[in-house]
């Protein structure tokens, strides 16, 4: 009997001691995030199609991104809605963002209003942050900025950084919220020291102009930096003025033309103008005219009147380009038609120097360059 005891206290031991094995959903739940997707669909397949959400809602990534399986975005939607229809908040954002899209199925945005809502409902952050941008733009609901910065706040708490950036925003301009700089630097902020470029761009413009913050050109140049690195090609061209400038930081024209060449090759419009100006200037690279007329070329498509005017100057003096007086006249008239005044001197004077027939046909080239370029 003692030995019966004995042995009946060790099997128990033995039992109570060994690990509780993961279910097959767990196991192919871990197959999946390592890239084995044969092993995920053994075990997850039949798990899905027993019922259990979770499996089901990773079958359906498996079809939305085409991981061991064909991509296919109606098979995904199929099994987002079963995982969905059983209270899975995460397919239910899924689902909501296939109405969105229209992938899968038809666009319908008050179905996509609905599934988000649903998973918003149950505390997802990713579906408060995207209700509020569809309340923010009218998109499936009717617009409304109040509503739209309850469900930002929701998902700020959340500390998702959209969310607090958005937010700011709203602060920033009282859309929705009572205008209140102080509490838009503070979530632009909150914003900025977890990654959020946009709102690294946003605060080092409060600091640069005293709004909600005390003005400080230092701390500035700081945050611009930060979402200079990010690849944000507003900070990038700010950051070539500050340093072209001195501002905030040691005067540097070659980190200045560092900078403009960074935003300019984005399409950052005034970093073009900037550019083509410290090249045809030699300041902070060597002088080229030629370069700094495509650059400037560049800006001026985008409507920059002073880049068309010194655009027009290099065609007057035949800079970097050949001499061309209809060249020149045509930029010196779409540079005055924006507004500056020193291009209409420019314009008359180099009139003076032309045939009649050579002024109507800059003209005409003013007139149809304003038809094709929508910036003019």
């Amino acid at each position: 009997m003692r030995v019966a005891l004995v042995s009946i206290s060790v099997l128990l031991s033995l039992l109570l001691a060994a690990p509780v094995g993961a279910s097959p959903v767990e196991d192919g739940q871990s197959a999946y995030e390592r890239g084995d997707y044969h092993a995920a669909l053994m075990l997850l397949r039949p798990e899905a199609d027993a019922g259990n959400a979770e499996a089901q809602f990773v079958i359906g990534r498996m079809h939305n991104l085409g991981h061991g399986l064909a991509q296919d975005d109606i098979e995904a939607v199929r099994w987002y809605r079963r995982a969905a229809e059983q209270g899975l908040a995460r397919a239910q954002y899924s689902l909501g963002f296939h109405y969105e899209e229209g992938l899968g199925l038809v666009r319908d945005l008050a179905e996509a209003v609905r599934w988000y809502r649903l998973a918003a409902g149950q505390g997802y952050a990713e579906a408060e942050l995207v209700l509020g941008g569809l309340y923010y733009d009218g998109r499936g609901v009717q617009r409304d900025h109040a509503e739209a910065a309850r469900w930002w706040r929701r998902a700020a708490e959340s500390g998702i950084a959209r969310a607090l950036h958005n937010l700011a925003f709203l602060h920033e301009d009282g859309q929705g919220v009572v205008r209140d700089l102080a509490e838009a630097a503070r979530l632009y902020r909150q914003a900025a020291e977890r990654g959020h470029a946009g709102a690294q761009f946003n605060l080092g413009a409060m600091y640069h102009d005293g709004r909600g913050v005390e003005r400080d050109e230092a701390e500035a140049v700081r945050w611009w930096r930060r979402a200079a690195e990010q690849h944000d090609r507003q900070a990038q061209g700010n950051l070539g003025f500050m340093y072209a400038e001195g501002r905030g930081v040691a005067q540097d024209h070659a980190e200045a033309v560092r900078w403009y060449r960074l935003a300019a090759a984005q399409g950052h419009v005034e970093a073009q103008a900037s550019l083509g100006f410290a090249l045809e200037r030699g300041r902070g690279a060597a002088q080229d005219f030629a370069e700094a007329a495509r650059w400037y070329r560049l800006a001026a498509a985008q409507g920059h009147a002073v880049a068309q005017h010194n655009l027009g100057a290099l065609y007057l003096e035949g800079r970097g380009v050949t001499q061309d007086f209809v060249q020149a006249h045509m930029w010196f008239n779409l540079a005055s038609a924006r507004g500056l005044p020193v291009a209409a001197e420019a314009r008359d004077r180099v009139a003076r120097r032309m045939t009649p027939a050579a002024v109507l046909e800059a003209q005409r080239l003013a007139r149809e360059w304003r038809v094709a370029t929508p910036t003019q």
